[in-house]
């Protein structure tokens, strides 16, 4: 949330040890809530967001929701929300062993996109981003993509080139874990994420060189061997309803797609 600030205008507050998350959602130009969290009793925080939304004229939605959630939500509140799926906002859950072997014909093309990558690029060599040297390195790899691409980016890349250079910059602060491929002592790819639970690993970023073919496919496969090896599964997100970011991700045949929702008052 802090790294993408400047596209959500976030903003937070903490009552009774129990967080509170209002941000612009500015593709269905709508201020939203997320489901608060902590000390207090749900159906009284609830309440406390429905207050703030009648109290601003604004209408009350509350996105982010998982199946799991809204039976919480439901139980405490029955008959009160409405929920409709929020496909955009779906996670995308593999099993790490699955994007670290890439096993079966499904995935024979990512197979072979890594040969030719090693291929074309005997010089290669993955490595974990530790130290000062090695993100400065990530940050001019971001520069010069941003420039690449700068032309023909949608605004919401521009935003992602906002939120990734907020994380290079925080990265030790945000405890984040990153990992990068580099040809001839030049970074082409990396990937930055973190631990989200005790069994997942979540993806955060991945750039990469989209003229060198493969460079994609084997940081994802790179990093998911040394950095997310000890967890049972890797989530990498949504694809915010990008149709390119879609295809890339079901191209890897989620073995979870978690639905999410927008809960609004009946």
């Amino acid at each position: 949330m802090f790294s993408w600030k400047a596209k959500f205008q976030t903003e937070f507050s903490i009552f009774k040890e129990t967080l509170f998350v209002r941000y612009f959602d500015e593709n269905e130009n709508v201020t939203c809530y997320l489901m608060p969290l902590g000390k207090m009793d749900l159906r009284d925080s609830l309440a406390i967001i429905i207050e703030d939304a009648e109290r601003n004229h604004i209408k009350f939605v509350m996105k982010q929701i998982t199946p799991e959630m809204y039976n919480i939500i439901n139980s405490v509140m029955p008959a009160i929300f409405q929920s409709k799926h929020d496909r955009n906002n779906d996670d995308y859950i593999y099993f790490s062993e699955k994007l670290i072997k890439l096993s079966g014909n499904k995935l024979q093309s990512k197979r072979n996109f890594i040969n030719r990558f090693k291929h074309d690029n005997p010089q290669w060599q993955y490595l974990s981003l530790h130290t000062k040297d090695d993100i400065e390195k990530c940050t001019k790899m971001l520069d010069k993509w941003d420039n690449l691409n700068f032309a023909k980016a949608k605004e919401s890349l521009r935003y992602d080139y906002i939120a990734t250079k907020l994380m290079l910059e925080n990265f030790h602060f945000l405890q984040l874990k990153g990992g990068a491929i580099s040809v001839n002592d030049e970074i082409v790819a990396f990937t930055i994420g973190e631990q989200l639970t005790n069994d997942t690993f979540v993806i955060h970023v991945e750039k990469a060189y989209s003229n060198m073919i493969g460079a994609y496919t084997i940081i994802n496969q790179q990093f998911a061997e040394f950095e997310a090896y000890k967890y049972l599964y890797i989530n990498r997100e949504d694809d915010m309803g990008l149709e390119n970011l879609r295809k890339a991700k079901m191209s890897y045949h989620p073995d979870i797609l978690l639905k999410k929702s927008k809960l609004f008052i009946l």
